[in-house]
């Protein structure tokens, strides 16, 4: 697990770069990031907000994002990869149900985080309250050009 120094520097440095950074945006990328559509359930789902996306000057191939995933009351998101991106994810507000493939079911609280190894598939990401919302900042270290979500809705979670 990631300490809480690095988890905190992680914060501040997402929560600097957001009023510089989210303005050089292509507006286009943003809205193509968004949380995937409700299934046939009416169950709420997650909503994945750009930070910041630029390249890494000195891993060639890489791209740094941050983002933040809002997931309202009772949502829950498509089992789904993060394709070869290493994943790390901090909760910011509220308490997240989540599993990886071959892992236990955990219940992350606020101030409490998580990393997933490239090719990982996560069955399972849900706020466990009904009437508050959940809240995620998760950084990806991805291959420039790669998808950051891949649905996987025919996986068990």
């Amino acid at each position: 697990m990631i300490g809480p120094r690095i988890a905190g520097g992680l914060l501040a440095v997402a929560t600097l770069t957001t009023a510089t950074a989210c303005a050089s945006l292509d507006p286009s990328a943003r809205a193509g990031e968004a949380g995937v559509a409700a299934s046939s359930s009416t169950r709420p789902t997650d909503h994945l907000d750009l930070l910041v996306q630029q390249a890494l000057p000195n891993v060639k191939g890489k791209t740094f994002t941050s983002a933040i995933v809002d997931l309202p009351p009772d949502a829950r998101a498509a089992p789904h990869r993060h394709g070869q991106a290493f994943v790390y994810a901090y909760v910011l507000e509220g308490t997240v149900r989540s599993q990886l493939a071959d892992k236990p079911v955990t219940v992350y609280h606020q101030g409490q985080n998580w990393v997933e190894e490239p090719g990982a598939h996560h069955l399972l990401t849900e706020n466990t309250s009904t009437t508050k919302a959940a809240k995620l900042l998760v950084v990806f270290v991805s291959d420039t050009g790669a998808s950051l979500k891949t649905d996987d809705p025919g996986a068990q979670g």
